[in-house]
């Protein structure tokens, strides 16, 4: 499968609510399931958390490869369900590939996953990151 063939998932404009407010759809819920798969794994979590923490942006293949011991293919492989999920991107230059994280996915599963303040205030819940809270 070429790279013009890998179906992007979690591309679309609209936005989904939040888990803790409505109920998803079995749409909403699939596209979740594949992103929350494609984090299941702390190879690709670390390669993301690298990807999103690089200085200005960007990462070449050839400065990831190196802080796993694992072999390029593999690294490649998880790179590519990265970008599956729409979590990453990626542009060829010359014989390197760079990657850049693609914030909207990111935002949007904080979206999903964060309470809405109304639901929290009105429930009684302290508030996230508050010491009452990581109780």
């Amino acid at each position: 499968m070429s790279n013009q063939e890998l179906e992007v998932i979690g591309q679309d404009t609209g936005c989904c609510p939040t888990l803790l407010a409505a109920p998803l759809d079995a749409e909403q819920a699939e596209t979740l399931a594949r992103v929350f798969k494609a984090l299941g794994d702390p190879v690709r979590l670390r390669l993301l958390s690298m990807i999103a923490s690089r200085s200005g942006g960007e990462v070449c293949v050839c400065d990831l490869t190196p802080a796993f011991d694992l072999s390029q293919p593999t690294i490649s492989h998880h790179l590519k369900l990265l970008r599956q999920a729409g979590l990453i991107a990626s542009e060829r230059r010359g014989t390197w590939v760079y990657y850049r994280l693609l914030p909207g996915m990111t935002d949007r599963l904080a979206a999903v996953l964060t309470r809405p303040a109304d639901l929290s205030r009105a429930a009684g819940h302290p508030q996230v990151g508050t010491a009452e809270a990581d109780r």
